[in-house]
């Protein structure tokens, strides 16, 4: 049996995404605001954002993912136990500025439970910034046209891509859960043909 793509944790380093979403992301983060990364994964982020001067703290599902965050920062990353719908108990008692969830969305079959789960964590005027694969009409054509549809979507990828976003349809789930989209940007190769892109938006 082939042996495909999967999202185990196996040490710190960086996702291939960090090298296109870093420059982006940073420009929208305030290193006055308390910062959680959702979906944090090994917590190269949250260690990354620390290092630099940044609030942040992470949670994620996988305990072996957490277990390789908290050897660089033991007291910044809570396994999620997503059968509760709540924060940790460790986080309970804060409400962030700001929850960044980069490449997540698009795994997740209930984007309504994941960004309402955003907003009771965030102060009343917080903010999501989310990072999510780009679709729009001329990178489907592009794909039509040379026939890559099966590569780029990869159905035998355990754990892989479920959703998949355009820019319209990302602002629309936010803006129906009650936020104001602030800011877009398009992220890796040229425009239009972006491999991912971010959205900033803060509850109305």
């Amino acid at each position: 049996m082939a042996d495909y793509k999967d999202y185990g944790f196996f040490n710190d380093e960086p996702a291939h995404t960090v090298q296109y979403l870093k420059g982006p992301l940073l420009s929208l983060l305030n290193k006055n605001h308390r910062i959680l990364d959702l979906g944090c994964g090994n917590g190269y982020w949250v260690n990354y954002l620390i290092s630099e001067g940044y609030n942040a703290f992470g949670i994620d599902a996988s305990e072996k993912g957490i277990a390789i965050a908290r050897q660089t920062n033991t007291d910044r990353f809570f396994v999620q136990d997503l059968s509760t719908g709540e924060l940790p108990a460790e986080l309970q008692p804060y409400k962030f500025d700001t929850i960044i969830a980069t490449e997540v969305i698009e795994h997740l079959y209930n984007p309504r439970a994941f960004i309402d789960f955003c907003k009771r964590a965030l102060k009343n005027d917080g903010e999501v910034i989310l990072s999510t694969p780009y679709h729009g009409y001329l990178k489907n054509l592009a794909l039509s046209i040379v026939n890559k549809w099966d590569t780029h979507l990869l159905p035998m990828w355990m754990g892989g891509h479920i959703k998949f976003w355009s820019r319209s349809t990302l602002s629309q789930i936010l803006t129906e859960e009650g936020f104001t989209v602030t800011d877009f940007k398009g992220c890796g190769r040229v425009a239009y043909f972006w491999k991912s892109m971010i959205i900033k938006a803060r509850i109305s």
